[in-house]
């Protein structure tokens, strides 16, 4: 018997030798590892084979996806980290929805949220009403919910996917892996859909991924979104993005013109300056979607990547630090800032950047300013390039809406890029499909992000068809107002 490879000391075997004797044979021997790694026993796990299709991640991708699967005849199991479906929506508390209008699904939900009173057009605004929005969280959660049951999908909330095997050939993957308060559980599918929004599932199937800003291994920072409430919200409206209208002008002093959302959040800035505070984030935001209610988007955290688990954790516990320091300062102030409260944290913080899985295609910076089409298109992007500061310097330079030297026009995206390219079975869809950095800071917004989902639950389905692209006055870049 060879023992090449294993090396294990005396205080090793006397405490195998001790645990053994504590167990007094009644326990199975744990086998020696190396330092610093533990080796867990081998063990059978229960096995479902039920689903036709099963899609990772029930954020606006996966719901999209899951449902528009389920409704073309296709069993579906769909499995979400979080205690509610939405993902950056919901437990994110995103609030402002960007270029949104242009899917079935899409369409549905704001016919949904408009039943319940839970979408607000930003006032002044005179055309593509149901381009860019906010809306209530928890109303969000309700809609996605309902939409999954009446569709039929399977959904098992606070279940994220561990592992991932695949069959014989190697090209597909077999079975997955999902840990919950059921223990450990294993699930097989024909075809497989990541919407994890980070490429997790990819991932974990060995797929290849690029990450991060050209040369760097990190991009875009993180933002924690929160709540906050405020005795009369009218007091407030000139610190306030979306109230008028986000993109509407304020002509200054000097004769020259700015956006309403840049003129307020400087403003919002500039007093928070004169507290003493200098937000991480570069342009404080406040986006109202209830009479004294807003969503408060004051936070950068710069070089976090989303693959480790205890930076996330601490730079999540620092946001909230950060987001409450600054509600507490405004709230000090009284007058208008009089009970401006934070009612609520996001339960996840907001990644921008993500594993970029690669596809049978990939979407670059070069199919933007030149306008490709393609003959499997399965969305348009029209939302302009924003790169937000990678760090604290371009941050204080520019804190968002740059356009890294692209020249933004709308852009198809292809549902080739939304195939893998290491594994025949599986599609992605959301902000981890096949792109460059430069495509991705364009296509990661959630109005996208349904749009694609959509396509490729259909594709999975087997009933896609190329979405037709109708161009129009209004089909320009919708940012922050920075690229225009």
């Amino acid at each position: 018997m060879s023992n090449a490879g294993i090396c294990v000391s005396r205080r090793q075997l006397i405490a195998g030798v001790g645990a053994a004797a504590l167990c007094g044979g009644g326990c199975a021997m744990l086998s020696v590892s190396p330092r610093g790694a533990f080796r867990e026993k081998e063990r059978d796990v229960p096995l479902d084979e039920w689903a036709d299709i099963i899609v990772a991640g029930g954020g606006p991708a996966g719901v999209a996806a899951a449902v528009s699967a389920a409704r073309a005849g296709k069993k579906v199991r769909l499995f979400e980290l979080q205690g509610c479906l939405g993902g950056v929506w919901t437990a994110g508390l995103l609030s402002y929805i960007f270029d949104f209008n242009k899917s079935e699904i899409g369409w549905e939900i704001i016919r949904r949220l408009d039943a319940l009173g839970a979408r607000r057009i930003d006032s002044g605004v005179t055309y593509d009403l149901d381009r860019n929005w906010t809306y209530e969280p928890e109303y969000m959660k309700f809609v996605c919910e309902e939409m999954c049951r009446e569709a039929g999908v399977r959904t098992i909330l606070q279940c994220p996917v561990v592992a991932a095997y695949r069959d014989a050939s190697g090209r597909n993957i077999e079975t997955i892996i999902t840990e919950s308060k059921s223990g450990r559980r294993a699930w097989r599918a024909k075809t497989f859909i990541d919407c994890t929004g980070d490429g997790d599932l990819a991932a974990l199937a060995g797929c290849g991924f690029d990450y991060g800003y050209p040369g760097l291994d990190y991009g875009q920072p993180a933002t924690m979104n929160a709540l906050v409430a405020v005795d009369d919200g009218d007091a407030i409206a000139e610190y306030v993005s979306n109230d008028p209208a986000m993109w509407s002008r304020v002509t200054l002093p000097d004769g020259s013109t700015k956006s309403h959302h840049i003129y307020a959040s400087h403003k919002l800035k500039m007093l928070l300056h004169e507290q003493g505070l200098d937000p991480s984030y570069g342009d404080p935001t406040l986006f109202r979607f209830h009479k004294n209610v807003f969503c408060f988007m004051a936070n950068h955290e710069y070089r976090l990547r989303v693959d480790d688990a205890e930076a996330i954790s601490d730079a999540t516990m620092r946001s909230r630090r950060e987001i409450v320091a600054l509600a507490s300062a405004l709230e000090k102030l009284g007058g208008p800032w009089k009970g401006f409260r934070v009612i609520g944290t996001a339960e996840q913080i907001g990644h921008r950047d993500a594993r970029r899985i690669h596809g049978r295609y990939t979407v670059t910076r070069n199919d933007i300013e030149s306008g490709v089409t393609f003959d499997d298109v399965c969305t348009v992007s029209r939302f302009g390039i924003d790169i937000h500061g990678i760090d604290k310097k371009m941050n204080d330079d520019k804190a968002a809406g740059n356009s890294g030297g692209v020249k933004f026009r709308p852009f198809q995206i292809p549902l080739r890029s939304c195939i893998a390219k290491d594994a025949d079975n599986l599609y992605m869809a959301g902000r981890n499909i096949s792109g460059d950095f430069y495509a991705q800071a364009s296509y990661r917004v959630t109005g996208s992000s349904v749009a694609i989902g959509e396509a490729v639950g259909k594709a999975a389905a087997g009933v896609f068809k190329p979405v037709a692209i109708v161009e129009s006055p209004t089909l320009e870049s919708c940012s922050d107002g920075r690229n225009s």
